[in-house]
């Protein structure tokens, strides 16, 4: 359960800062483009650093190690 208030917590702050990056635009022509612009970067951001984090936690290949085990099978350490 540890793993997931990571991603909580920083999920809460690229949200505010999203909301800063709304309301904090001054106004003008590119107003909309600029703030499109920082919600896109802000949640590809997130996303990518959410997705990397969560592939550490939770694998999908299992590690081994041949130096654990000296003969020639591979034997797979359990998570």
């Amino acid at each position: 359960m540890a793993s997931v208030l990571p991603v909580i917590f920083i999920l809460v702050i690229v949200l505010g800062l999203m909301a800063c990056g709304f309301l904090f635009v001054p106004k003008g022509p590119n107003q909309t483009t600029i703030r499109s612009a920082i919600m896109l970067t802000l949640a590809s951001c997130y996303l990518m650093w959410m997705i990397t984090y969560m592939a550490q936690l939770h694998p999908l290949i299992t590690p081994y190690c041949k130096e654990c085990y000296p003969d020639d099978e591979i034997h797979f350490v359990p998570l």
